[in-house]
């Protein structure tokens, strides 16, 4: 069976556990020589990096505290090139926007945009070179368009504004062989979880149907295989709405 990404590098960034993991074996599986940042467990980036060596490719992990000023500058010295980037980090903030600090706002905005921001411009001239490249972000739920939050704010703009990061890629880079899409799961489980918020998730999606990390990484393939999708936003939700978020 051919490995359609055998031969490529490919970094995830968050790829120690959920939707970024998920992804990350099956990049594995699909040939990809695979390069992934964590932060929050040593012990799971072990348990990553023994799963990723079973497929054969190859497999470097590192951990790097994606908080840190300077993390942006560690990630590029880890991995200096890549063909497929994978930004699936993201932390969650909930508060009412009127209790929102201006340190919440930096935390947020800097996680979930400028670090994502930061790497696809860094990494975009070595794929444009190359002429081939796959870059997939991932938004939040319900931020494929512009709507307002309640609770939510800076996390919910943070992730709308990577639909304006991919599709200025693909302004910049169409026809360099050089691709760049947004998803923006829905209400997805995942080991990080507690009962609580799980809980909430089964409540909330639609007809129950809680997303699983796998079924998100099966659609994300689909994206990085097809050379014609770019500046994309896909919402793999059941078609959920939330009204307070």
């Amino acid at each position: 069976m051919e490995k359609i990404f055998e031969g490529k590098q490919a970094l995830v960034v968050g790829g120690t556990g959920g939707i970024g993991g998920a992804l990350a074996l099956v990049l594995a599986e699909q040939g990809a020589q695979m390069n992934v940042v964590g932060g929050s467990s040593a012990e799971r980036l072990m348990r990553t990096e023994r799963a990723l060596a079973k497929h054969g490719a190859g497999a470097r992990c590192v951990a790097i505290q994606l908080a840190d000023e300077d993390a942006t500058a560690q990630i590029l010295a880890f991995c200096p090139r890549t063909d497929i980037l994978i930004c699936a980090h993201g932390p969650f903030l909930r508060k009412p926007l009127a209790e929102t600090s201006g340190a919440d706002w930096r935390r947020i905005v800097t996680m979930n945009l400028i670090l994502p921001g930061t790497l696809v411009s860094a990494y975009l001239g070595g794929m444009i070179e190359r002429a081939w490249g796959r870059i997939l972000l991932f938004g939040g739920t319900n931020t494929a368009s512009v709507r307002g939050f309640t609770t939510t704010t800076p996390y919910s703009a943070s992730k709308t504004a990577l639909g304006v990061l991919a599709k200025s890629l693909a302004k910049n880079a169409a026809g360099c062989g050089v691709c760049c899409n947004v998803i923006c799961p829905g209400l997805t489980n995942t080991e990080y979880m507690d009962e609580e918020s799980m809980r909430y998730n089964r409540e909330n999606a639609p007809g129950g149907k809680v997303l699983t990390p796998a079924e998100i990484a099966s659609f994300a393939l689909d994206i990085l295989k097809n050379p014609a999708l770019n500046g994309g936003i896909f919402p793999i939700d059941h078609g959920i709405e939330l009204y307070r978020v």
